[in-house]
């Protein structure tokens, strides 16, 4: 699948009116490949309600550009009064080194999605008010889970998602119940920099086919250089891997399977070149992918002849727990 509305080569901005000028789209990848670049390129203020594990909550989201940044916010209106805020640029599909290029997410994402989903179209629908197109993406394996879409005609915005575990089953649904004038930003929205990849002592020694290491910024000023923090991502679903030396006089996390909302975690606790440490697996993908992420850890460079060994602390079998 290739992306109609890629932005050009070396270009450090994405002109949002481009997706004005393109024609609309007919097939499934057409769809998805439009909705990629709407998440960045529209203004709205929206309600929407999000239902899980955890019950329903309702949501006041905005999102906006200024000078070239998106700016993003989702404020929950019920229960504990939660906000969470970004602002950043339209990022990049991976590393890059030397004169390497690196494309813009949604093309990357494109580019690689038929390996491991099939796209269909589903029919149309009304949301919050708005003609709908319901896409179907479906998982080539049990890797990974699947997504239900249904995307606004008028602008590809998703105005209903549904998460699907490996047997069909809904895990969440996340739905907008009412969108204010949606309009394309007039102007261009920058592109993150061009990243080079982090030289760290340990790499995953397996990972679900298609998952690749993002560019993306990771550090944690609290934690210093303690931790280390890792994403992949196959496009659509991802991963998350901290690494980090246990400390006796702080507590550690319970070797095991701890269940988050939808999301589960998979901790380890290994010895890596001599010294204790503690690694994490957490996304929303099949538990039993995330404990074989955190079972194949292994160090790097210099450190490849001291493989890594399972600790005393990790010779239980890892069994589902609840988290704290």
């Amino acid at each position: 699948m290739t992306s109609a509305l890629a932005a050009d080569e070396g270009a450090d901005g994405y002109d949002c009116q481009r997706l004005l000028e393109q024609s609309a789209p007919t097939t499934a990848s057409e769809w998805f490949d439009r909705s990629l670049w709407a998440n960045h390129c529209y203004e709205f203020k929206a309600r929407a309600v999000r239902i899980g594990s955890d019950g329903v909550r309702t949501l006041a989201l905005t999102h906006n550009i200024r000078d070239g940044v998106e700016h993003e916010v989702a404020r929950f209106l019920d229960g504990d009064p939660v906000i969470f805020e970004r602002r950043g640029r339209i990022g990049r599909g991976g590393w890059a080194s030397g004169d390497a290029k690196a494309p813009a997410s949604p093309q990357a994402i494109m580019a690689k999605l038929g390996d491991h989903y099939r796209l269909s179209l589903g029919g149309e629908e009304r949301i919050a008010g708005r003609a709908a197109v319901r896409l179907d993406i479906e998982p080539l394996d049990d890797m990974r889970f699947g997504q239900r879409l249904w995307l606004d005609k008028m602008t590809a915005l998703p105005l209903k998602q549904m998460l699907l575990d490996t047997q069909g089953r809904v895990l969440e649904t996340f739905q907008i119940t009412d969108i204010e004038h949606p309009s394309v930003f007039e102007g261009r929205i920058e592109m993150d920099r061009v990243r080079t990849p982090p030289n760290d002592a340990w790499q995953p020694g397996w990972l679900p086919p298609g998952f690749v290491p993002q560019p993306v910024a990771t550090a944690d000023a609290r934690h210093a250089d303690a931790v280390h923090h890792r994403l992949y991502s196959d496009g659509l679903s991802s991963l998350s891997m901290f690494v980090e030396p246990l400390d006796p006089e702080r507590p550690a996390l319970a070797p095991g399977l701890h269940r988050l909302g939808i999301s589960y975690a998979a901790v380890r606790h290994m010895v890596l070149g001599g010294q204790p440490m503690q690694v994490v697996a957490m996304g929303e993908l099949p538990p039993d992918v995330l404990i074989r992420v955190v079972e194949q850890v292994s160090l790097t460079g210099a450190e490849s002849s001291r493989q890594a060994r399972i600790g005393e602390a990790s010779n239980d079998e890892l069994t589902p727990q609840e988290a704290p």
